[in-house]
């Protein structure tokens, strides 16, 4: 038996290449959920996080993000979550995080990069570097915000200003004095715009109209919306944005930018980028110092390319649960493969869900290698 030695974790020193019931792949939301759960069922797994510490994709969240302005963060399980408060997400999700691993004794190892995930036989082969790990199943919860996603535009590499995307936004002092184009029509473009409009000139401009919503959002406007993410899903289609199809709400700290046009969206999408500025098809050009791109993240499977889940649509089609819209976590191209914060479960409140559910699966799956 051949012993491959991986990187200390909390209670952990070593890993022998014996093979594992189950190893998660992320320690967010999703991944820490779907560890409690496999912990509960007695089920021997590893939880392997790229990051250096825990927080998941919280710890990289611009600090201008306070509690206060965040959807909610849901609870993890057996656990209630910070309430909203002034203090930045980025401190406060992460020590929530920390405290439920330790106190939980999740088997977590980090820094852990996964490389690839290829099937040998019955097992799967998760490598990452010159270490590796043979399981009977896994559970990918990688989550997006490795994968930003940026279009491209003619002359998009002409601009001689600076161009960001969410992932990599500094706070609103940084821009002071700049006019700044906000590419994107999601809630993140309206969060920025709020905080912008203040301290320098703004353009905001979308693909698509961007649609507002005045009403209360409640259970069942929320289930709408998770159902028609999880219709797309099901049918192997890359997963939508849920803001997609719930609709933006101003904030009241969004008020004041509201009143002074912030959101006076330009029409429509400009053509080109040029060196200092972007120029639309009738010729109209507007000059800029900085590009925003605030156009969402793509998810982070790329690692799980071997084993050819993708649909002939381009999405990871999975397996239905009646019932559930966000219980939906088993790949329909591989059984031993479960997805959570993927899709419909792609919230905090749906990736606890889907922890559950996930360990359900695995549970079933290894039940039925035993009989």
């Amino acid at each position: 038996m051949q012993v491959h030695e991986a990187a200390p974790g909390p209670g952990l020193e070593s890993v022998l290449d014996s093979v594992l019931d189950s190893v998660v792949i992320g320690a967010g939301q999703a991944g820490l959920a779907a560890s409690y759960f496999l912990r509960q069922r007695g089920i021997d797994h590893l939880v392997l996080d790229a990051n250096p510490g825990p927080g998941g994709a919280w710890q990289h969240r611009w600090a201008s993000l306070s509690m206060g302005d965040v959807h909610g963060v849901a609870d993890l399980p057996a656990s209630t979550a910070p309430d909203g408060s002034d203090r930045a997400a980025n401190l406060v999700v992460p020590d929530y995080f920390d405290g439920y691993e330790r106190w939980h004794g999740l088997p977590i190892v980090r820094p852990v990069q996964v490389d690839r995930v290829e099937s040998e036989g019955d097992l799967l082969v998760v490598r990452a570097g010159d270490r590796v790990w043979r399981t009977r199943t896994l559970v990918n919860a990688t989550g997006t915000w490795t994968r930003p996603f940026v279009p491209h535009y003619p002359g998009i590499a002409s601009f001689v200003g600076e161009q960001l995307h969410t992932a990599g936004y500094p706070g609103a002092e940084h821009f002071r004095g700049k006019r700044v184009l906000v590419v994107g029509g999601g809630a993140s473009a309206v969060q920025f715009i709020g905080e912008l409009a203040p301290v320098t000139d703004t353009l905001w401009v979308t693909r698509r109209p961007p649609v507002w919503r005045d009403d209360d959002f409640d259970s069942a406007a929320g289930l709408a919306a998770v159902t028609a993410v999880e219709e797309r899903v099901r049918q192997g289609l890359p997963p939508a944005s849920v803001v997609s199809v719930t609709g933006l709400a101003l904030r009241p700290q969004e008020q004041e930018a509201a009143r002074q046009g912030a959101y006076e969206r330009r029409l429509p999408m400009f053509e080109r980028i040029e060196p200092d500025g972007v120029r639309w098809a009738d010729g109209r050009f507007e000059p800029v110092d900085v590009i925003l791109w605030a156009t969402g993240f793509r998810p982070a499977v790329e690692h799980l390319a071997p084993l050819g889940l993708r649909s002939p649509q381009g999405g990871i089609a999975l397996v239905p649960v009646p019932g559930n819209v966000q219980g939906a976590t088993t790949a329909v191209g591989d059984p031993r493969v479960q997805l959570v914060g993927y899709g419909p479960s792609a919230s905090t409140v749906g990736a606890s869900r889907a922890g559950r559910q996930a360990a359900l699966a695995v549970s079933r799956h290894l039940a039925a290698l035993a009989a």
